[in-house]
């Protein structure tokens, strides 16, 4: 799941963003649930707290997508050559001894 979500182009930030605006939303939820409905303080005690749920959510797919980021980071390095470099770095090499 995680791979898929990187591959769609949400990064860490992303799902960052979205725990910060779901802690935002939540007291939202609550302010508007206590002085718009007349259910009383439970009620909007459980929107503000339904809605808060979605924080950790996010941060943890935030910090899979985070550790995910790295891994590809990862891979990118160990396909090197043999010699440490890339194939970019073998080219430059190249062209730095044939005076060029």
């Amino acid at each position: 799941m995680i791979k898929t979500l990187h591959n769609l182009g949400i990064r860490s930030n992303h799902m960052y963003l979205a725990g910060l605006a779901s802690i935002g939303l939540s007291f939202a939820s609550w302010y508007i649930s206590k002085n718009r409905e007349s259910a009383g303080i439970d009620r909007a005690d459980r929107w503000g707290i339904f809605v808060g749920q979605w924080a950790p959510t996010f941060f943890g797919v935030g910090i899979a997508l985070r550790i995910e980021e790295t891994h590809r980071g990862e891979e990118d390095a160990s396909q090197e050559d043999v010699f440490g470099q890339s194939s970019h770095g073998k080219s430059e090499r190249m062209h730095a001894g044939s005076g060029v």
